[in-house]
């Protein structure tokens, strides 16, 4: 059973910094582009970052030059590095697994972040 749990996760003052951790189980992990998504109460879920296989990144216009998405395939885990977060950060975030060849898409269950003073 393919499993994506994320962590790290909490409160944080604004400007303040968090690492997301998302760890895969049942998946060829270095097969899979990763990403984290986020979703605001009354809001869609956004793109916030995405690392493909081969690791190229690309980021939300919001989040560009503050968040830094990494992965180590030796680990299964994909991680989100938060710098200087704002209020308008609070969400939910969701880690992604995606391998397109095959059609396979998966969901972690979220993890909550609030920035908060």
């Amino acid at each position: 059973q393919v499993q994506l749990v994320e962590s790290g996760g909490g409160l944080v003052q604004p400007g303040g910094s968090l690492r997301l951790s998302c760890a895969a189980s049942s998946i060829t992990f270095s097969y899979y582009a990763m990403g984290w998504y986020r979703q605001a109460p009354g809001k869609q879920r956004e793109l916030v970052a995405i690392i493909t296989k081969s690791g190229s990144t690309s980021y939300g216009d919001s989040v560009k030059g503050r968040f830094t998405i990494s992965r180590d395939n030796a680990k299964n885990t994909v991680y989100l590095q938060m710098n200087n977060l704002k209020v308008e950060d609070t969400a939910v975030y969701y880690c992604k697994a995606d391998r397109v060849e095959l059609g396979n898409t998966y969901w972690g269950q979220g993890t909550q972040v609030t920035v908060s003073s």
